[in-house]
């Protein structure tokens, strides 16, 4: 279901390779399917995507591209997203936070 598209799918392969959850642990393999998830406008994997983006998990820390998945999972409502977009522009002192 994934290979074929479905969001869903997608975002729950991210968590069991994030968590290791019947696969072994892939950070790499965990971005790739929530950014798959994540780029068909899945809020789950929008922010999860965020914070492997900020904590530089399966490739270098991208504060740019954090601020840019935590706005577009805030923008449809994600629970707990704004308190950690705010304390990322905050900690960061970025200018392209809302």
């Amino acid at each position: 279901m994934a290979e074929a598209g479905d969001a869903d799918a997608q975002s729950y392969l991210g968590i069991m390779y994030e968590s290791g959850e019947g696969v072994p642990v892939s950070y790499s393999n965990a971005k790739k399917w929530h950014k798959k998830a994540a780029e068909q406008g899945h809020p789950q994997s929008q922010f999860f995507l965020a914070i492997m983006y900020e904590e530089g998990k399966g490739g270098p820390v991208n504060l740019n591209k954090a601020i840019k998945w935590y706005i577009k999972a805030a923008e449809q409502g994600h629970e707990g997203t704004l308190l950690l977009l705010a304390d990322l522009c905050y900690r960061t002192n970025n200018i392209r936070c809302p």
